[in-house]
Parts: C-alpha cells; structure tokens; sequence
C-alpha cells in the first residue's frame, strides 16, 4: 500500500486543456491537441516546449517561476514498460522543455515495472488506482542525489499516476524538492471551454484514499 504521509499535496502546474465530452470548436480542437501529443512527435513537442517557455518567462502569472535552471526533469513512463512502450511522449517533452532551458537536465530513471491499464480505455471505476501506480514504479540511482525535481507528463486527469510517482521520488530522495508539470489537464465533463492555452498552478491532494487534483 503507498505510504501516503510521504506525499500528502504534489505541487503542479499545467499549460493547455482538453475536454473528452464537450461540444464546440475549442473542445474539437483540445481533442486534437490530445492524439498529436499522445504521437509523439518529437517537432510538434518542441513547439510546445517553446510556447510553456514563454509562458514561465513572463506570459502567466501561474507559470512564472515555475522551472528552476538547477531542476533535473522526470519523465513519467507509459502505461507499459520501456520495452513495450515505442512513444514515449512524456521523455520527449521533459527534453523539449531542458532545450528550453526549463531545467538543468532529464534523468528517466523513473520506470514502469509492470504494465498497468490505460485510463483512456479504462471505464471510470476501472483505472488503476494510485496504489496500483506505485506498485507498477521503480526508482534508479541517479549520478548524485538532486536537489529539485520536477515529475514531467503529457496529460493529468485526477493526479493519480503524478501523486504515485511523486511517493516513489519522495522515498528514494527524501530531501529534494519534487513537483509535477503536465502540458495538458483534462477537464472531464465540463460542456464547453473558451481556451485551449489556460495555464494554472495548483495541487494534488491525498484525500479518502485518492488523488484530487485542484484545480
């Protein structure tokens, strides 16, 4: 079981926004947004990677400050481990984002174990847990301890598989600073939204024994 009082709040903060179930123009296109990044490709994530920058350098307010130049950045695996796993969108991303110079290096030294099910495919009450996460995570040694780190994916939903991974960070580096950054936070049933760029900062809270995400 995850040993929740490592990681009672994850620290987050999010650039666009994609809405599953709404209607309209900027719903439709917050759903492309979603299977280009869910590709991969390694040109339309530095695109990306240099619209967060101008964000953090002044564009948002929630995103200002955010990456530190000292902060290594930590992929979050796919579903499947590296072996199985040919797009790795998050890796891709985090590397995107250091040429960006938003931090100092990446390390993949977070890595899936054991397969856990897609949530995309997955009914609601189906999704792996944050217990199922954690047990699906490893921790490798890195060269020296960080002192900051910064868990990098390309979606958020509830926060479950940050808040996991997050708890696997805290136990092999007690001392360092963690947090999480996702370029796009899904908005679950929300009808209608009037901007796919909404950057935010928020967090993720461990509450009746699940991830919350605020907002």
């Amino acid at each position: 079981m995850i040993p929740v009082r490592s990681m009672q709040r994850l620290v987050f903060a999010s650039c666009y926004v994609y809405s599953p179930f709404g209607t309209g123009a900027v719903c439709e296109h917050s759903r492309l947004l979603r299977s280009l990044l869910k590709e991969a490709d390694e040109r339309f994530l530095e695109k990306y990677a240099s619209r967060v920058h101008q964000q953090v350098d002044g564009g948002s307010r929630a995103l200002r400050g955010f990456f530190g130049s000292g902060d290594v950045l930590v992929p979050v695996p796919g579903s499947k481990p590296a072996s199985m796993d040919r797009a790795w969108a998050a890796a891709k991303l985090a590397q995107a984002l250091v040429n960006e110079g938003l931090g100092r290096a990446t390390w993949p030294g977070l890595r899936r174990v054991c397969a856990v099910r897609k949530s995309a495919y997955a009914l609601i009450g189906a999704r792996p847990s944050v217990d199922r996460h954690y047990e699906s995570f490893a921790i490798g040694v890195p060269p020296a301890p960080p002192d900051s780190l910064v868990l990098i994916d390309d979606i958020v939903t509830k926060g479950r598989t940050l808040m996991a991974a997050a708890v696997r960070l805290r136990e092999t580096f007690p001392a360092a600073r963690i947090r999480a950054f996702a370029l796009v936070r899904t908005m679950g049933r929300v009808p209608e939204v009037q901007a796919l760029l909404q950057p935010c900062r928020g967090e993720i809270r461990w509450l009746r024994n699940d991830a919350y995400r605020d907002p």
